[in-house]
């Protein structure tokens, strides 16, 4: 199982960035996919997770309505669409695979998850 994410940089606040999660040795539409992310000096967090299995998102309150997950399973790729950027955004984002079909309450929790990428910086500068 190998995770490998791209497309972070550097961003004015306001503008967007779309975050890739390429997978190796499993299908992404077969378990669920999360993205977290870790600012210095501060916990993992959830930020948002897919299970096209059964057709389930989750994103957390922070950044609804300005993040949009989805996958792409020719490409056996995830990705979070970014918009709206803050600098609060700023932080290392990973993402992560759930290959045991965690209960769902679980899924947005970092402690739940085995698998990781090696992460991506979003820098939002204001």
């Amino acid at each position: 199982v190998q995770l490998v994410e791209s497309g972070g940089g550097l961003v004015q606040a306001g503008g967007s960035l779309r975050l890739s999660c390429a997978a190796s040795g499993f299908n992404v539409d077969d378990h669920t996919i999360g993205w977290f992310r870790q600012a210095p000096g501060r916990e993992r967090e959830g930020v948002s997770r897919i299970s096209t299995y059964d057709g389930s998102v989750e994103y957390a309150d922070s950044v609804k309505g300005r993040f949009t997950i989805s996958t792409d399973n020719a490409k056996n790729t995830a990705y979070l669409q970014m918009n709206s950027l803050k600098p609060e955004d700023t932080a290392v984002y990973f993402c992560a695979a759930d290959l045991h079909y965690l209960e769902r309450y679980r899924l947005l929790s970092p402690n739940s998850y085995e698998n990781w990428g090696q992460g991506t910086q979003v820098t939002v500068s204001s």
